[in-house]
């Protein structure tokens, strides 16, 4: 985390005013300031980085975790590449592991590089190649058509038609834009358990089932395989923090000026000039704008201009419990055939059939707590040690991210100490269901003694991070394709000289910069 204090901005006026400095608000500096426009940050937090950062959450202990954002998959390349980013990231050579019982002993389902072994997995658990074939017959589909959107992600919004004429594959559009993504599954995997693998990237943050007539299923679904046209999700080396102090060090190299702990309270504007007002401190102070651009959720960025929440749009409401944990070695797995750094390696998928996360969904919809939450695991520590000190890899420390569906915002509305505690017991539990010992056996110890295990509600990703009701992406994800008030790069807003820059913008949400290069983009165009 970057910490950059001053007292007050060095000038009354700049070309561009950004409100927020997590990784989008960044990369929309460095390309403004590069382009020779005067540009100035403003953050209420104390550092930079927002949601993309590394941290030392347990006390006495030299473990940088990625506290809130873990993994990288939409940020291209390009920008990488313009801004001269020292980063980077690794590919996991495991894709994913997800166990399972079959008659009555412990199995599960891994996907890896190898073919022929994942092949050998599929036949294990399913007793034929069909769905392996169905597998990769739809992640060929994806994969190409991956490779025709991701491209246009940078550049003006297409329209829809364009974009179907782009990806020049009607089965693929019609399974992916135009029909609930549960009728593709069903229709091309037979396995209850390989069903349910396909459906989680559907679910990320996303509080939806398979069949949503409104296909938030599926918009959700897309943005996880398009990645740099790959899909991969990638581990940041050095933690997510990396990422932000790189853009960070560009926004500043490259001349802009970045003010933390300045909480902006207001905007104003006539659509020619803006006015931002901010708070530091006991201070408050003004600073003159050509244009503003608001690296916030667009419900915070309406409510910073002084206008209503629009009614037709759905409030934001964030879905997941993340848990980080700090473990002195890995865990046993009751599935013996695994080695347990190969199953930890890649995604660790947690009562994720097709039949439980329909479940787990109607339960939540209903009020309750899932009674076995799905939940998806990382070890960024297999991929990259250096986030931990050199004692603790000596030591066979590893880090490890939980990421857990179907955790509605609404569920923590009462108590929400004594709500998350509840979805932290039920949560571990179901992670105990897939171990040969507890994983509160493995877990270290900080400083002071304490099991080292946090939970973040949605709550608490609203409290800490400013997220609209712990909404990872600002707002339900929308098709990466202009429609009536998109605008031509999807950022823009009522006000002329207002632009949004955040997850919240078309083709946002994830580590992406995607926002922020477009909002960047559609100023340096005027």
């Amino acid at each position: 985390m970057h910490s950059l204090s001053a007292s007050s901005p060095a000038r009354s006026s700049y070309d561009a005013v950004i409100v927020g400095a997590g990784h989008n608000g960044l990369v929309a500096a460095a390309y403004l300031a590069r382009a020779g426009r005067s540009v100035l940050v403003l953050e209420r937090q104390d550092h930079t980085g927002g949601a993309a950062v590394s941290a030392q959450a347990f006390s006495g202990l030299d473990a940088r975790l990625s506290r809130y954002s873990y993994l990288v998959s939409l940020l291209p390349n390009k920008i990488v590449d313009d801004l001269g980013l020292r980063f980077r990231t690794r590919q996991r050579r495991i894709a994913s592991y997800t166990p399972t019982v079959v008659d009555g002993r412990p199995s599960g389902l891994l996907v890896e590089d190898d073919e022929s072994r994942t092949r050998e997995s599929f036949r294990q658990l399913t007793g034929s190649d069909r769905d392996f074939e169905a597998w990769r017959q739809f992640y060929g589909m994806t994969g190409r058509m991956a490779q025709r959107v991701f491209p246009t992600l940078t550049g003006p919004l297409p329209s829809r038609t364009e974009l179907e004429r782009l990806v020049d594959d009607k089965e693929a559009w019609e399974a992916l834009f135009e029909r609930p993504l549960g009728e593709t599954i069903e229709a091309r995997f037979s396995n209850d358990l390989v069903r349910g693998v396909v459906l989680t990237d559907a679910l990320i943050g996303t509080f939806t089932h398979a069949h949503d007539e409104s296909l938030l299923q599926n918009r959700c679904f897309l943005y996880h395989v398009i990645g740099n046209g790959t899909g991969d999700w990638n581990v940041p080396v050095g933690g997510m923090g990396a990422l932000t102090g790189a853009l960070t060090d560009a926004a500043r190299a490259a001349g802009a000026e970045i003010l933390v702990s300045h909480d902006v309270v207001g905007i104003d504007t006539d659509g020619a000039d803006a006015e931002v007002r901010y708070r530091s401190g006991e201070n408050e102070g003004r600073v003159a704008a050509g244009m503003v651009l608001g690296n916030v959720a667009p419900t915070t960025l309406a409510r910073l201009l002084g206008e209503e929440a629009d009614p037709a749009q759905p409030a934001p409401e964030g879905a997941q419990l993340k848990v980080n944990m700090l473990l002195r070695r890995l865990p046993r797995l009751r599935d013996r055939n695994v080695d347990p750094r190969d199953a930890f390696a890649g995604t660790f998928h947690i009562a994720e059939s097709y039949s439980q996360l329909e479940s787990a969904y109607r339960e939540a919809a209903a009020g309750r707590i899932p009674s076995l939450p799905p939940s998806e695991i990382y070890c960024h520590s297999l991929t990259d040690p250096s986030i931990l000190g050199p004692e603790l890899v000596d030591r066979g420390y590893h880090t490890l991210t939980l990421f857990g569906l179907h955790m509605p915002a609404r569920l923590f509305a009462g108590d929400a100490d004594r709500a998350r505690e509840e979805a932290l017991r039920a949560t571990v539990a179901s992670l105990d269901a897939c171990l040969d010992e507890p994983i509160a056996d493995c877990l270290a110890v900080d400083a002071d003694g304490r099991p080292c295990i946090e939970a973040k509600t949605p709550q608490d990703l609203e409290a800490s991070l400013g997220l609209p009701s712990g909404h990872i992406f600002h707002r339900d994800l929308s098709f990466p394709y202009g429609e009536e008030a998109s605008g031509r790069w999807g950022v823009e807003t009522a006000h002329p000289n207002v632009l949004l820059c955040g997850a919240g913008a078309t083709r946002g949400g994830g580590v992406s910069g995607i926002p922020g290069h477009n909002a960047a983009m559609a100023l340096l165009e005027r």
